[in-house]
């Protein structure tokens, strides 16, 4: 509606469900004098930034073996509005999990396996493996897998990457990354559709796949 009015579009997560609606917003974009653009907003992180510097310099050999765990507790408002529509939020995975798959690919290379353990309306887990990494994840908006830690500080979310058991500590900075993202657009140095496409073939794949009971499995699950 944006462009075929002469206007740009700014998209939040996730910009669309499936690859194919990508295919179809670029034969829009093409038609049109504007441009859309995606928030993918870890990707100017700094401790994400330093991340994907040091891994493009290290040239390991081997890949590196990876925990995501993200829990944010979430109330009885969830479920009742878009984002508990699976037709329209893609679900857990999808609504909380984007931006993750979108850094983790960012940093660590094209997807190589997609393997799923967990599936529920309010928490999923499973393994992806990258061209440098091997990550078992987990989701979660269910407050009572926050670790006993955080409950004890009444803390209602918990962030973890822990990276061959070296935590990678990005709990600070995530404040400004919205402000930044429409600073850069205003630069025209804005993500656009292509840059999004593997994050979104991601959640395709976890929301579409059956659920496989062995392999490597977050230690929640």
């Amino acid at each position: 509606m944006a462009l075929r009015r002469g206007a740009d579009a700014i998209c939040e997560k996730p910009i669309v469900l499936n690859p194919w609606n990508i295919d179809a917003l670029i034969a829009i974009e093409k038609e049109s004098q504007g441009n859309i653009h995606t928030i993918l907003q870890l990707r100017l992180h700094e401790a994400i930034i330093q991340l994907k510097n040091k891994v493009d310099l290290a040239n390991k050999k081997g890949k590196y073996d990876i925990d995501l765990t993200y829990i944010t507790s979430r109330g009885k408002w969830y479920d009742i509005s878009w984002k508990g529509d699976e037709s329209k939020s893609g679900g857990i995975a999808t609504n909380i999990g984007v931006h993750f798959y979108d850094m983790l690919s960012w940093v660590f290379g094209n997807v190589q396996d997609n393997v799923v353990h967990l599936r529920k309306k309010n928490k999923a887990a499973g393994y992806l493996e990258f061209e440098n990494a091997r990550v078992r994840w987990f989701l979660s908006i269910d407050e009572t897998d926050l670790p006993k830690e955080v409950k004890e500080k009444n803390q209602r979310t918990f962030r973890s990457i822990s990276i061959d058991n070296e935590e990678l500590e990005f709990s600070e900075g995530f404040t400004e990354l919205h402000t930044k993202s429409y600073q850069k657009i205003l630069l025209n140095e804005g993500f656009g559709l292509e840059e999004v496409r593997s994050s979104i073939e991601i959640v395709h794949d976890i929301r579409n796949q059956e659920i496989v009971q062995l392999g490597e499995k977050h230690p929640f699950v």
